[in-house]
């Protein structure tokens, strides 16, 4: 699977220790960052990683901050983009397989490297289930849409 990988300096550790795992597993890893520990902006990286996933250079995508928010705020502004908070293993499992989210974002402050990687292979690991969840899915799709469609009215 081709994954885009992201982290500011906060989760910069924690992302080090995923892309290992996930190259160890042998995933295509895009690794948009950072690259140590010196202070940084976390959109940069949500940015990143979210395009990446929403142009379909990524199938799909994993940010690390603090706590994971301030990421998924940040990815969830680029369109096509479905991120969730890594919360527990069964709302990681819920969130692909009811929301079809296509990026994960944890938080290195509240989560070890042990967990991480179980949350990740999750994320990986479960499928979409479609039917109903579908219908609520492209209602999501629509509201981004409308925005889209409002924003260029503006």
């Amino acid at each position: 699977m081709r994954i885009a990988l992201g982290a500011d300096h906060a989760g910069f550790p924690l992302k080090e220790e995923l892309r290992a795992a996930l190259e160890a597993q042998g995933h295509e890893i895009a690794d948009f960052g950072t690259n140590s520990a010196d202070s940084t902006d976390y959109p940069d990286y949500a940015s990143a990683v979210a395009h990446a996933v929403a142009d379909g250079a990524a199938d799909r995508g994993i940010l690390v901050c603090y706590t994971g928010v301030g990421m998924s705020i940040a990815a969830n502004k680029v369109e096509k983009v479905r991120a969730a908070v890594a919360f527990g293993p069964e709302e990681v499992r819920l969130t692909r397989a009811h929301n079809n989210s296509n990026v994960l974002t944890i938080g290195a402050k509240f989560t070890g490297a042990e967990q991480a990687r179980r949350y990740v292979e999750i994320f990986l690991n479960t499928p979409f289930e479609g039917g109903r969840h579908q219908r609520r899915v492209d209602k999501i799709t629509e509201i981004e849409q409308q925005a889209r469609t409002e924003g260029e009215k503006s």
